[in-house]
């Protein structure tokens, strides 16, 4: 993952980077290299290109290739289908990133609005009586004035 401010080794290899041409990965997908390119007419997996416009498969367009293969097969769904739930599955993941990151935003609003109320709880004056509520009682308390000395 990069870091800010971090530059990543350019050979590093991570599972975006496209190393693979068409026939590896017609092999390691199980399929037929006509049939990824079909695949990539349609817009159901998107190799990156050469400068040459040779087809090069990073190790998530294997899975994602597999994914294609096992909908069809498997489930049965049309390559229009598929294509609709790759696009759904991918606003999804957007969106929950998207989440993810107002939610780090509302955390960190939240600290600072502890921070400021923790601040001005701090800077109360301290030779206040803090306010305590009078029990109510049935007693009855009668007062009565002093009497005043005459005065010569």
């Amino acid at each position: 993952m990069d870091t800010p401010g971090r530059r990543r080794n350019p050979y590093e290899l991570t599972e975006e980077t496209p190393v693979y041409v068409i026939s590896v990965a017609a092999q390691l997908s199980g399929l037929h290299p006509q049939t990824l390119r079909q695949y990539d007419r349609l817009g159901l997996v998107s190799p990156d290109r050469t400068a040459g416009r040779g087809r090069r498969y990073s190790a998530r367009d294997i899975e994602l290739l597999r994914q294609v293969q096992a909908l069809s097969q498997d489930e049965g769904i049309n390559l229009a289908g598929i294509k609709r739930i790759i696009e759904l599955e991918n606003q999804v993941a957007a969106l929950q990133s998207r989440v993810a990151e107002l939610q780090a935003a509302l955390d960190g609003a939240a600290a600072a609005m502890q921070q400021r109320e923790a601040a001005v709880h701090a800077s109360y004056r301290r030779d206040l009586v803090p306010y305590q509520e009078v029990q109510q009682t049935s007693a009855l308390v009668v007062w009565r004035p002093k009497r005043q000395q005459p005065s010569d």
